[in-house]
């Protein structure tokens, strides 16, 4: 009984200070464990330190380049292109896509141009009325695509036809805003730090970003973008209303389109059919670069953003060279994208990685 209770006791204890060891150790090994990035948000730090990246080169590679204006050039001469690939986030969200932004654009500035110089209405009309017009746009096209059943490419792809053709009945020719209004608007300079200045069109631009972080992670409407670009049926099953949010998504990146032609009439001060000419093409190409899934259900708008940074990054540092062609920049946006693509597959493919959603 005596040995019987040591050996009880011998092993008890040796247990017990077993358990505490491996205790201690897991708890020690778990304080030294790497901080691990939560895989959704890896495209978003891929894009965020590429441009961070480029931006760097440029800095050593070229005098001038590191400065504070150069960056927020970067929004002046993109700030259009933002404003339609924010709008073009939330359709690719939603697993859509929208190839009429471009010509909604030159539409834009078609009807803007002709109704102010040649019909004498008020900028404070025209304004509200191709903002409401874009919208307008979009909302037939997300109509057709939801209760006709059509897909977003071909019904898109007809509206590019559509609203590019108006441009040509309005005028074959480009038509000069020789008004005010305009005028001032695109000339003055908002004083910022440092002596450097930025546009109006940035605080468009900043302001519609604000307003696409909000519906995006902070409304029921962002969610259900979301969960129908994760799963269109499941987001049915739990009786969210998918239909009514996918024209809604249409109807507002017609007027993120619209507004990205005012603002690309603010910058050329002029209404031209080939304005915008493969537009939809570079806010496709912000979106991807910035980490959101062609497929739909994962992306950020702070990612679209850093989207349009690079492009507008590898437009300057080829400015700043030189000696290379524009089209360079074409080619180095489609590898860009080539490899967003590739790394968006790798990432679907790993154990743990992208998860559809926001």
């Amino acid at each position: 009984m005596s040995e019987t209770a040591a050996a009880t006791g011998r092993s008890i204890s040796e247990t017990a200070a077993a358990t505490g060891r491996s205790i201690s150790e897991t708890a020690a090994s778990a304080g030294r464990r790497p901080v691990r990035l939560d895989p959704r948000h890896l495209p978003l730090a891929v894009t965020v330190g590429l441009f961070v990246l480029m931006f760097g080169a440029g800095s050593c590679l070229f005098d001038g380049f590191f400065s504070l204006q150069v960056f927020l050039n970067f929004f002046i001469d993109n700030a259009f292109l933002a404003i339609t690939a924010i709008g073009m986030t939330f359709v690719i969200l939603s697993g859509g896509i929208d190839l009429s932004v471009g010509s909604v654009i030159a539409l834009t500035t078609m009807v803007s141009a002709s109704l102010v110089e040649r019909h004498g209405m008020s900028p404070a009309v025209v304004i509200p009325l191709v903002l409401a017009m874009g919208a307008g746009i979009g909302l037939v096209m997300g109509l057709v695509i939801q209760y006709f059943e059509v897909q977003p490419f071909i019904v898109t792809l007809a509206g590019m036809f559509l609203a590019r053709g108006l441009c040509y009945l309005i005028s074959i020719d480009s038509i000069t805003i020789t008004d005010g209004f305009y005028v001032a608007v695109s000339s003055h300079r908002i004083p910022f730090l440092l002596d450097t200045s930025i546009t109006w069109n940035v605080v468009i631009a900043l302001a519609l970003f604000a307003v696409a972080i909000y519906l995006a992670h902070y409304t029921r409407f962002g969610r259900i973008v979301y969960a129908i670009g994760g799963s269109e049926q499941s987001a049915l099953l739990m009786g969210l209303p998918v239909p009514r949010t996918k024209v809604l998504i249409y109807t507002f990146n017609g007027f993120c389109s619209a507004l990205a032609g005012v603002a690309f009439t603010f910058y050329m001060v002029s209404g031209y059919a080939l304005h915008a000419g493969g537009m939809e093409l570079d806010a496709i190409a912000a979106v991807v670069v910035g980490g959101t899934l062609l497929t739909g259900g994962h992306g950020t708008v702070v990612g679209t953003l850093f989207g349009v940074l690079i492009l507008g990054t590898i437009q300057t540092l080829i400015m700043f060279e030189g000696t290379l062609s524009s089209w360079w920049t074409k080619i180095v946006i489609g590898l860009l994208l080539l490899v967003s693509c590739l790394l968006q597959r790798l990432l679907a493919r790993r154990p743990g990685g992208v998860a559809r959603g926001g």
